[in-house]
C-alpha cells in the first residue's frame, strides 16, 4: 500500500488546539490536497458532503473525488499554484448527485503544491454579485424591455396633452398640468433605467486608465448629491490599465457613490473613501469550460454609514431590492450587471468594528 506524505506541520501554542481539532471544528467541508492531487486530510463536514468515510477520502485523487461538470476548467483549478475562487460550479462530489457549489482553493505557504480546498454547497455567488443570467432571468428581462417600450409610447402623448391643457382656463390648472408633466418625466426616467438593466448588448471593453473615470464620477458626486460629504481618494499610482468600458465604469462609480452618499444622510461626519490596489493571485472561474480569469484591479468605495439592512443582504444586487423608503432598487442591480459585462465582479462587506461598509470591484488587467 502506498504511503502518504504527512500533512505540512502547523505550529500551535502549547495550550492551543491541534491541527486535527481545528479541521474538525471548521464549519465548511475542507480538504488538504497534496502536490500530486491526492487528498491528505478531510474534516467531518467533508465526509457529510461527499457521503464518504474519511478513510475512503484520504488518499483518493481530488479530481476524481470532486468531478467537474465543466471539464475544460478542471486543469485551471487543480493544477494552479494561485488562490482560486470558483463560484456556481457544477460538480459530482463523492457519492452525491451533481450539485452546484463554490470552491475556494488556497495554496499552503512555504509548501509548494499543497492546497486547502473548501467546498460551499450553498452558493455564495449571489452575495458577491458574481451571478450569471439564467434562462428565466433572460425571459424576464426580455419581457421588461417589451413592457418598457409599450409604456413609453403613450407617455409622450400624455405629456403633450397636458401641455396643451396648460394655457386653458386662465392658467388655473397650471399646477395640475405641471404635476402631470413631472410625473410623466419621472416614470420615463425610471423606464430608461429599467431598459439599461434589461439590455443584453455586449459592452465594448478595451484597456484603459481607470483614474480619469473615477475622478469624473467623484467630481459629479461632489458637485451634486454628495456635496456635503468628504470624498477621500487613495490611489495606487503604479496600477496598470484595466479592461473596461469607459461609460460603464463612470456609471458604476456614480451609482456606488450615490448609494454611499444616501447612506450617510444622518451621519454626523460623513465620509467616503475611494481606494485602488493591485491584488496578486485573485482568480475566478469564468464557467462554460473557459477556465479561470485573473482579476487583479481592485476599486473600493467605503463609507462610514450604518450599512445594508440584514434582511436584504442575500438579495442586495437583485433589481427592485432596496432598504431606502424612496428607493427604486435599480442602482446596485445596474452596478452588478455593468461590472459583470466588463468580466469583473462586485461584492459588499461590512466591517462592524470600524463601522464601515465597502463595495469592492475586481476587474481584469489590460495592457497599456
Amino acid at each position: 500500500m502506498m504511503a502518504l506524505a504527512s500533512v505540512p506541520p502547523v505550529r500551535m501554542a502549547q495550550d492551543g488546539p491541534s491541527l486535527s481539532e481545528l479541521m474538525t471544528a471548521l464549519p465548511v467541508a475542507t480538504l488538504v490536497v497534496r502536490p500530486d492531487n491526492r487528498i491528505a486530510d478531510a474534516n467531518v463536514r467533508a465526509e457529510t458532503l461527499l457521503n464518504m468515510a474519511r478513510s475512503a477520502i484520504v488518499g483518493s485523487d481530488v479530481t476524481r473525488t470532486i468531478r467537474m461538470a465543466e471539464m475544460g476548467a478542471r486543469f485551471d483549478i487543480w493544477h494552479s499554484n494561485k488562490p482560486i475562487a470558483a463560484y456556481d460550479v457544477k460538480v459530482h462530489a463523492g457519492r452525491t448527485a451533481e450539485m452546484e457549489v463554490d470552491l475556494m482553493i488556497a495554496p499552503v505557504v512555504d509548501h509548494d503544491g499543497w492546497r486547502i480546498v473548501s467546498i460551499h454547497a450553498q452558493s455564495q455567488a449571489r452575495k458577491i454579485g458574481h451571478r450569471g443570467t439564467a434562462g428565466g432571468a433572460r425571459s424576464a428581462m426580455g419581457a421588461a424591455a417589451i413592457l418598457a417600450h409599450e409604456i413609453k409610447n403613450p407617455l409622450s402623448g400624455i405629456r403633450g396633452a397636458a401641455q396643451l391643457l396648460e394655457p386653458g382656463n386662465g392658467g388655473r390648472d397650471a399646477a395640475l398640468t405641471q404635476l402631470i408633466c413631472n410625473e410623466v418625466d419621472r416614470i420615463a426616467a425610471l423606464i430608461d433605467r429599467m431598459q439599461d438593466f434589461s439590455t443584453e448588448r455586449k459592452l465594448e471593453c478595451r484597456p484603459g486608465n481607470i483614474y480619469p473615470l473615477i475622478d469624473r464620477a467623484a467630481n459629479i458626486a461632489s458637485a451634486g448629491f454628495a456635496k456635503n460629504v468628504k470624498i477621500i481618494k487613495r490611489y495606487d499610482p503604479s496600477l496598470p490599465f484595466a479592461v473596461i468600458n469607459d461609460d460603464a465604469l463612470v456609471q458604476v462609480m456614480i451609482n456606488l457613490l450615490k448609494n454611499a452618499a444616501e447612506a450617510l444622510e444622518h451621519v454626523e461626519r460623513p465620509r467616503i473613501r475611494v481606494e485602488t490596489a493591485f491584488r496578486h493571485g485573485v482568480s475566478v472561474v469564468v464557467g462554460d469550460g473557459k477556465g479561470s480569469a485573473v482579476l487583479p484591479i481592485e476599486i473600493l468605495v467605503i463609507d462610514n454609514g450604518p450599512g445594508v439592512p440584514e434582511h436584504i443582504l442575500d438579495h442586495l444586487f437583485n433589481p427592485f431590492i432596496t432598504g431606502k423608503r424612496d428607493g427604486q432598487g435599480l442602482g446596485l442591480a445596474l452596478v452588478d450587471k455593468l461590472v459583470r459585462d466588463m468580466n469583473g465582479f462586485v461584492q459588499y462587506a461590512r466591517d462592524q468594528e470600524a463601522g464601515e461598509s465597502t463595495f469592492r470591484i475586481l476587474l481584469p488587467m489590460g495592457m497599456g
